[in-house]
């Protein structure tokens, strides 16, 4: 029996999300179609604090979407799919967080970018050669401009080119680039520095962020101000957070 596309593994408040189709993780249709189910059936648990996203075997995170589905009788459902898929996601309150190591292209990369964190080591590689096949990434040429500048977002997807971690990091792509092999043991570490926090402090955290990123400053601060008001001073947490600080001690989260 073939394994399933998408895995999913649940440890605490975490969840690993892994595109299980080595050696190089294409996403055709049933695979973004899962991908899109297991983010709608995460996004219904209330308990969850982070996702994390990466691709089986050591030389993809995901080379993109698969060539075959790019064909005016696929195409539709595939962006449909893919776009659906990716909503889904940047629409979790738990962190998401992207893996990424070797080939990340295409809808790949798209993928990772819609990570509220993108942790990749320095072998990885980017890119969005979708001009190559005639077309556009629908993706990255909404997210990416306020991002890097309508210069930069048309210097990718105009000339489709590949570029390596280190000039990820320094357009701002990538929150931390680390060496190759410390991949495993750096997400670790940062979903362990994460869940030691109170998990609807760092959803509420999220959600504030997103108000920065989406709206205008005075729009912003107001649904800041609100969220800060509203649904964080009711939490114990906060007391509990208050008080060991004064006590000198280690909180205990209740987690509400």
């Amino acid at each position: 029996m073939n394994e399933p596309p998408i895995l999913l593994a649940r440890a605490e408040r975490t969840a690993t999300l892994t595109l299980n189709r080595p050696p190089l993780n294409i996403l055709d249709i049933p695979t973004i179609d899962r991908l899109g189910e297991v983010v709608g059936e995460l996004a219904a648990a209330p308990d969850l604090q982070i996702v994390v996203v990466r691709g089986a075997g050591d030389r993809a995170f995901s080379a993109g979407v698969a060539v075959q589905d790019h064909t005016p009788d696929k195409v539709t459902a595939m962006l449909e799919s893919l776009h659906g898929a990716i909503r889904r996601l940047r629409d979790l309150d738990a962190v998401t967080i992207a893996a990424v190591h070797g080939h990340c292209l295409g809808g790949g990369m798209e993928l990772a970018l819609s990570c509220d964190l993108l942790i990749a080591e320095d072998g990885a590689r980017f890119g969005q050669p979708e001009i190559e096949l005639g077309c556009f990434a629908p993706v990255a040429a909404a997210l990416l401009p306020p991002r890097l500048g309508a210069g930069r977002t048309l210097d990718l997807l105009l000339t489709g080119r590949t570029f390596d971690c280190e000039e990820a990091e320094r357009l701002g792509l990538v929150t931390r680039r680390v060496p190759t092999g410390r991949l495993e043991e750096t997400v670790a570490s940062l979903v362990a520095g994460i869940i030691a926090r109170s998990a609807p402090v760092t959803r509420l955290t999220k959600r504030a962020v997103r108000a920065g990123r989406d709206l205008a400053f005075s729009a912003a601060l107001a649904e800041t101000e609100r969220i800060y008001k509203e649904e964080l001073l009711p939490l114990e947490d906060l007391e509990e957070g208050a008080a060991a600080f004064l006590e000198k001690r280690k909180p205990a989260w209740r987690h509400r």
